[in-house]
């Protein structure tokens, strides 16, 4: 029998996701989104570095990570022989959590933020979801256009970010939810924006504001301008924020 087979859009991926996101960031316990990344263990120490540098420098939604060695199964995906293997908090799991709180977000788009001189002056390359079956930060950092390691040095360049829209009236509580979050250690919150302005020079629906967050893969971009081969699989899985820890532990 011929199995029929149905293309999921990650607009529908992420609606998942977010229902199954748990977190609460004020007992600080449930499940958060994970990417998963594998790269060649020989890279390890290299990769703990990069990763170490970029949570440092608020290019991360959280410092909370767990390395999977050979053999450990995440989705259906085994990292091999000679593999390691990272899962790191996915800047989805905020709408999660803002979703769970009473605040219906609508995560519109994946891409490119230019940054000059330390500060994000707009999108330039963007992806929506409900257009694309994988994750536009993963087809972006595919395309190596970033240039996150130039933005650590001199203070510009582009780096990976995604924008949601908010209903106003949801001000409040936005702003005490994303305090707690930081809290908890979610964070990449670039901007807030205000009501019915643009936000990094894109609009915005009438009585909604924008919020736009650092992509949980800028991390592995910055691998990958290393010149380290990474295989990202962006918004993986939920998992339980105690199966994660801190990247001091392991470094």
């Amino acid at each position: 029998m011929q199995k029929n087979y149905c293309i999921q859009f990650t607009s529908a991926k992420i609606e998942d996701l977010m229902f199954r996101t748990t977190f609460d960031p004020v007992t600080r316990e449930g499940k958060v989104i994970v990417n998963l990344s594998i790269t060649n263990k020989k890279d390890l120490e290299d990769v703990m570095g990069i990763f170490e540098m970029a949570i440092n420098s608020g290019l991360s939604v959280s410092p909370y990570i767990r390395v999977l060695h050979e053999g450990d199964n995440i989705e259906g995906i085994t990292v091999g022989p000679d593999q390691v293997g990272f899962l790191t908090v996915c800047s989805i799991t905020i709408d999660g959590v803002l979703l769970k709180k009473g605040v219906l977000v609508n995560p519109r788009f994946g891409g490119l933020v230019e940054i000059k001189n330390g500060i994000p002056l707009r999108f330039t390359n963007v992806l929506t979801y409900h257009s694309t079956t994988i994750d536009p930060l993963e087809v972006l950092m595919s395309q190596e256009v970033t240039s996150v390691t130039e933005m650590l040095k001199t203070g510009s360049g582009k780096i990976l970010a995604n924008l949601r829209e908010a209903p106003l009236a949801a001000r409040d509580d936005i702003d005490r939810i994303l305090s707690d979050m930081m809290d908890a250690g979610i964070t990449g919150i670039l901007e807030v924006g205000e009501p019915n302005t643009r936000i990094l020079d894109v609009p915005v629906e009438r009585d909604h504001l924008g919020i736009v967050v650092i992509g949980g893969t800028n991390p592995m971009a910055i691998v990958q301008e290393h010149g380290i081969g990474i295989k990202l699989n962006a918004m993986s899985n939920v998992v339980d924020i105690k199966e994660l820890r801190h990247i001091n532990d392991y470094t």
